[in-house]
């Protein structure tokens, strides 16, 4: 069962919400709602994330990302759909209820830290379980092992005043680590922040993924942290949901002319990986003769020496050693060098074999296509 579940979510702002929901079933856009004094924020929003997936919602300012995550967790009631957490809906639960559930089981960190700046590091890290109610000793205990998590062993005693604003995002992620809830929502939580320090909360992020595998919903409007971050990937565009997939998926195929728009200074080479490109090998391929052997999530930048000496294709394999497919040099050239096919705009039918991609995972998330594997 999926840990959360979206199923055709609206939200409408303004007069006759109802109405405007049944407009838009029938076809209406923003603008004809607008011009009603309607403002259609988030329009048939459905996704599900699986446990201890992170799974990035982006879009530009007004997309309706924001909204979508509020409704997440009950801070905003959704106009029409559900909410289903571990199977149950929250759209159907009294406030009471509901609170406990965010109390309890659904954290969130925000963009700019909500931190009290009249309380110390310690106990900022232990707000959400004071207000569970747990003991004194056992929240400062819980908080003590989340700021170390977060890397703040040290600074329990600090103010936020003290601290840099990367610091002070971290209290906010120790806060949501305390609790032990099993999802957190991240509403642009490193957007606020300079580009290394950014940089380094995403590598913080990410190394503590290792370990605790939390279920996670990240905001963000920036492609490069979407890709670097995502499991999967929601584009949205003027409250609609107009792709999702994995990383490779988005940029290999976007769905239409407003994703590729975003993806096109994407650097490939590190987001791409050789599962996502590989070819099936020709018929007497030796794989003893490869100047090189990589499994499917190696990024093609690490494909590049071994393609430069050899004109024999690199060897991918499974986790068994086991041959699943090759790279060849004209194949890594023709994908970095070539703009992709939107799904809207479709392949033709006599495309070359580099003007198609093999599906990264081969389950429904793209088209699954083979090419040659000569180099």
């Amino acid at each position: 069962m999926s840990r959360l579940e979206a199923e055709d979510l609206y939200k409408v702002f303004g007069r006759r919400p109802a109405e405007a929901v049944e407009k838009l079933r029938r076809g209406a856009d923003r603008e004809e709602l607008r011009a009603d004094g309607t403002t259609a924020a988030v329009i048939d929003a459905s996704f599900t994330v699986e446990p201890g997936q992170i799974f990035v919602v982006m879009g530009l300012s007004g997309s309706g990302k924001s909204t979508l995550l509020r409704m997440l967790n009950g801070l905003l009631e959704p106009t029409a759909g559900h909410v289903r957490f571990d199977g149950q809906d929250l759209t159907q639960l009294s406030a009471r209820d509901l609170r406990a559930v965010r109390s309890r089981k659904i954290s969130m960190v925000f963009q700019h830290f909500a931190l009290f700046p009249h309380r110390s590091v310690l106990e900022n890290a232990a707000y959400g379980l004071e207000v569970q109610g747990v003991a004194r000793a056992e929240r400062e205990k819980r908080a003590h092992e989340a700021l170390e998590l977060a890397g703040l062993k040290g600074w329990e005693k600090s103010f936020p005043d003290e601290l840099s604003g990367g610091m002070q995002q971290r209290v906010g992620l120790a806060r949501a680590l305390a609790t032990d809830a099993d999802l957190l929502l991240m509403d642009e939580s490193f957007s606020a922040l300079d580009p290394l320090i950014r940089r380094d909360m995403q590598d913080q992020l990410l190394e503590l993924q290792k370990t605790l595998k939390k279920t996670i919903v990240f905001i963000t409007h920036d492609l490069n942290e979407a890709m670097r971050l995502g499991d999967r990937i929601a584009v949205m565009r003027d409250g609609r949901i107009v792709q999702i997939g994995s990383a490779e998926d988005i940029l290999v195929t976007p769905a239409n002319d407003y994703v590729a728009s975003f993806t096109q200074d994407v650097d490939r080479s590190r987001v791409l990986t050789a599962g996502a490109i590989m070819a099936t090998p020709e018929e007497g391929y030796d794989a003893s003769e490869a100047p090189a052997t990589v499994t499917a999530d190696t990024p093609i930048i690490d494909l590049f020496t071994p393609c430069s000496t050899s004109g024999v294709a690199v060897s991918v394999v499974d986790g068994d050693g086991e041959l699943i497919g090759v790279v060849p040099r004209a194949r890594l050239l023709a994908v970095l060098g070539e703009p992709m096919k939107t799904e809207e705009a479709g392949a033709s039918d006599d495309a070359t074999p580099t003007d198609k991609i093999v599906s990264p995972r081969g389950e429904g998330d793209g088209p699954v296509e083979k090419v040659n594997a000569g180099a």
